[in-house]
């Protein structure tokens, strides 16, 4: 039976994941690996939106590759890849930003409250067309399932009204991708303000534990972490937010009940506690942490599994767009390969004609041979200029 292919992506907008990210995301992609058709991206395309630093978004890529291999990523049974690899996700965002309404786009929510932060004026088209990016980015790879959560809902429904909209247009193309509900993940909120999410963007450094922490900067901002006046260790929204959020962070990585943990530590303080729980979080992070030094280390390993993760990507995405061009009407693509002989943008390129079926040879009259629905035909070389 052939796996459900699901696809999601994260962002590499800081120098290391946080523990929120690796319980609602990180986690479970390893997890789903072994029961899904998994392709994953580090969407640094989508990281653009706002302004950056070119030297700091490259280093932040490879950080969060590197991460994510750490944690369990295989490319042996995922792909993983670096989303600006693939050029189809910038071409099919154009082909449905032009199937999507401009009133549509406007009801997207995380735009408005993006742009509401820093004023409409001062953000970016970018920024507004970002969720259909995020269209482009999942109906490429025709997923079955993208894992979700609440602040992403909105967005996943715009993907499946194009790829909807697309089919009843030109015909059947895309898969309409389903919602994948993650397996119950609690908030975790901020060591310091156990009222508000952990957030890069908005936590202090004490209120938010990265995943590439030292154990000892962890063990600290554990016992740092705010409670309140009593001693007892119990579950309670309401009255006890701070001890509930580290209730949940250590029911989460180590599986056992939170009711089960408050009891077992009761009315006998919070030092105890937050030891244990420090302990646990800093050696569930430690192998981690190590493991991502090492790629990071050796950087031709990590950029060859990135280039090997982005040619299987654009693989599929090649075919997926060859269907779209067609249907939409355009000529077939014509990219450029270079024989080793060949110097890069040299005087004889050899090219390759892209179209639902592939194919091509130089041929010593100047052009090349290509194929499509059985026929054979010729097109000039036009030579690149350096």
């Amino acid at each position: 039976m052939t796996m459900r292919r699901v696809f999601s992506g994260i962002q590499p907008t800081a120098d290391s994941f946080h523990l929120g990210n690796y319980l609602g995301a990180v986690r479970q992609w390893v997890d789903l690996q072994d029961s899904r058709d998994a392709i994953y991206s580090v969407v640094d395309m989508h990281a653009i939106t706002m302004p950056y630093d070119p030297e700091t978004l490259r280093r932040r890529t490879k950080v969060a590759a590197a991460q994510l291999f750490a944690a369990g990523l295989d490319p042996e049974r995922c792909i993983l890849f670096a989303q600006s690899q693939v050029p189809e996700h910038a071409e099919l965002c154009w082909i449905l930003s032009c199937l999507t309404g401009f009133g549509e786009a406007n009801r997207m929510t995380q735009f408005k409250d993006k742009s509401a932060k820093g004023g409409a004026e001062a953000s970016s088209v970018g920024l507004f067309t970002y969720p259909i990016l995020q269209a482009a980015d999942i109906l490429l790879y025709h997923a079955d399932e993208v894992p979700v959560g609440e602040d992403q809902r909105q967005h996943l429904e715009l993907s499946r009204t194009l790829a909807q909209r697309f089919n009843h247009r030109f015909g059947k193309t895309f898969t309409v991708p389903a919602p994948y509900i993650l397996p119950a993940v609690s908030k975790i909120t901020d060591l310091q303000d156990p009222t508000a999410k952990m957030s890069k963007s908005s936590s202090s450094p004490q209120g938010i534990i990265d995943l590439l922490d030292e154990p000892a900067a962890i063990r600290r901002k554990i016992n740092r972490a705010v409670t309140d006046a009593e001693s007892v260790v119990r579950v309670d929204d309401d009255a006890k937010p701070g001890v509930t959020n580290l209730l949940r962070i250590y029911a989460a990585l180590s599986g056992d009940p939170a009711g089960d943990i408050a009891a077992r530590y009761g009315d006998a303080g919070y030092g105890g506690f937050k030891k244990d729980l420090g302990n646990l979080v800093a050696d569930t992070f430690a192998p981690i942490r190590e493991r991502t030094a090492k790629l990071l280390d050796d950087g031709d390993t990590l950029d060859r599994l990135l280039a090997d993760g982005a040619r299987r990507a654009g693989a599929i995405a090649k075919q997926t767009m060859a269907e779209v061009r067609d249907k939409c009407g355009f000529p077939p693509a014509i990219l450029a390969f270079y024989s080793e002989r060949s110097r890069l943008f040299g005087h004889c390129p050899r090219l390759l004609i892209c179209n639902r079926t592939l194919l091509a040879n130089h041929t010593d009259r100047g052009t090349i041979q290509y194929s499509r629905a059985g026929n054979v035909s010729e097109a000039p070389v036009f030579p690149l200029e350096a």
